[in-house]
């Protein structure tokens, strides 16, 4: 029988709550004008768990549900699904949930511990005509772009061992993704596996390197010459997870450690840099200078927020909040440190880009404002969206009404050939005071302008993590 939810645990509530439904809505209803050059699919995909959970609950923890907005013509559809992984259906079939945060063996089915089943509950990605959903423990799994119905796990025909990350890069340039997977030579192992797959999706490269211990690598960057590899004193343990202790937890006296790795060599020409304590979920780009350095632009938490130390006991009174800073790098150099600029002062997360510039010098970036890892939606609370001019140092936002929240930014370009930073920008909005979600539409170039188009939904889109754009302009499968 499905139990209730708990109560007592801000991720399971308001903006956070799962969504106990699955539809479709042919015809949204619009307020403005939806722009006629966004000819596509939006997918977002975000945790959502079927079931209340076992133990005590984590946000990166419930079922992954796929939100999917269709825009052709200024009209748009909408379709939600639950991704129907073999964790999903186990506990489909026995009508309750039957594991814990992070599969933690004192509380999950033997059952759901043999199936080692994915989540998909972290990104959406299209690449070599597929549609995947992501998260960062297992296999990819596909779905059908159209119907969201389930395709199956992917391995690239045998060849993926290990897991994937669910921040895979994709390059504009040839149309590779690039791509790792942390605790690869199983749970809470120091080994990374770093992977190269080709525009239509074989695999083409794959090698393991040593990290200084396990740790949570959520997210890494890419350049047109390096692949940026960070370890953050996130750690985590099974023995720790075995004794009813966190199974990853802060430990900041570990440092920080970023492996700069040929994308032309291998991991044995590896660089490693040293630097203080801190947590990065996400990075906006990352790209090579004239003279040689690599420049990434990270969102930069002082500690790691959502997870406590070792003996399980919260990190600070407030929650965390992250930047943007820009770190620069010296493969060349005899030093085994980085500098670090702060870029902006707005806390937010989320950052993005117009994706045609992915490991190439950009101009144009784009964030969540606000702090999206504090679940205490209060009255002053709110989260909108950004633009920042890297170049002139400017930033133009928008902020929704209180109770109001915004989620990560997409950038669409304008067209297949607009300059960097023409096209759009979409988000989903809850709408605290209705309960409701709308799907937002912002001329990227004056975000300050707010929307130039709503597509309302009569339900809401719980809070959840990323998504990404499908052009079907230049394609006829759609």
């Amino acid at each position: 029988m499905s139990k209730p939810f708990p109560v007592d645990d801000p991720f399971l509530r308001g903006y956070y709550a799962p969504l106990h439904m699955e539809c479709d809505a042919p015809n949204l209803p619009i307020t403005g004008e939806m722009p006629r050059e966004l000819d596509g699919w939006l997918y977002r995909n975000g945790p959502n768990p079927q079931f209340a959970p076992r133990g005590p609950y984590h946000w990166f923890s419930g079922d992954g549900m796929l939100h999917a907005f269709h825009i052709d013509n200024g009209r748009v559809s909408y379709r939600n699904r639950w991704v129907r992984t073999p964790k999903w259906e186990l506990e489909h079939a026995e009508g309750e949930g039957l594991s814990g945060s992070f599969g933690n063996p004192r509380y999950t089915d033997p059952r759901v511990m043999k199936l080692n089943s994915t989540l998909a509950n972290t990104n959406v990605v299209w690449h070599g005509d597929r549609l995947l959903a992501l998260e960062e423990a297992h296999a990819p799994f596909e779905v059908d772009p159209q119907t969201l119905a389930p395709r199956g796990s992917l391995d690239f025909a045998g060849k993926l061992k290990g897991p994937m990350t669910a921040h895979p890069k994709l390059d504009p340039v040839n149309g590779e993704m690039v791509f790792f997977g942390y605790s690869a030579s199983g749970r809470f192992t120091p080994q990374v596996n770093l992977h190269v797959a080709s525009r239509d999706g074989a695999l083409l490269r794959s090698e393991q390197i040593e990290a200084p211990y396990s740790s949570m690598v959520h997210d890494f960057v890419v350049s047109r010459d390096w692949i940026i590899l960070p370890i953050f004193p996130l750690t985590g343990s099974m023995e720790r997870a075995m004794k009813g202790a966190p199974a990853y937890a802060w430990e900041p006296e570990k440092g920080t450690h970023i492996a700069l790795i040929p994308r032309g060599g291998s991991v044995t020409d590896a660089r490693w840099f040293t630097g203080d304590p801190c947590y990065v979920f996400h990075p906006m780009n990352a790209f090579d200078t004239a003279d040689g350095k690599v420049v990434c632009d990270m969102m930069k938490y002082p500690v790691a927020p959502l997870f406590p130390g070792p003996d399980g006991q919260r990190i600070g009174k407030e929650p965390p909040v992250a930047r943007l800073v820009r770190w620069t790098f010296d493969p060349k150099g005899n030093t085994d440190t980085y500098t670090e600029q702060a870029l902006d002062d707005h806390p937010g997360e989320f950052p993005r880009l117009d994706e045609r510039f992915t490991g190439l010098p950009y101009r144009h970036g784009y964030f969540q404002v606000g702090a999206v890892t504090d679940a205490s939606i209060g009255r002053d609370k709110r989260n909108g969206v950004a633009h920042i001019d890297l170049q002139t140092g400017r930033v133009g936002s928008w902020m929704p009404a209180a109770v109001d929240f915004c989620g990560e930014p997409v950038f669409v370009p304008r067209s297949t050939d607009s300059a960097e930073g023409d096209g759009f920008l979409l988000s989903v909005v809850y709408r605290g005071e209705t309960g409701c979600s709308d799907l937002a539409v912002f001329d990227a170039s004056q975000v300050e302008a707010g929307p130039l188009a709503l597509a309302h939904l009569s339900h809401r889109v719980p809070a959840g993590f990323h998504g990404n754009w499908r052009d079907t302009r230049a394609s006829a499968s759609s």
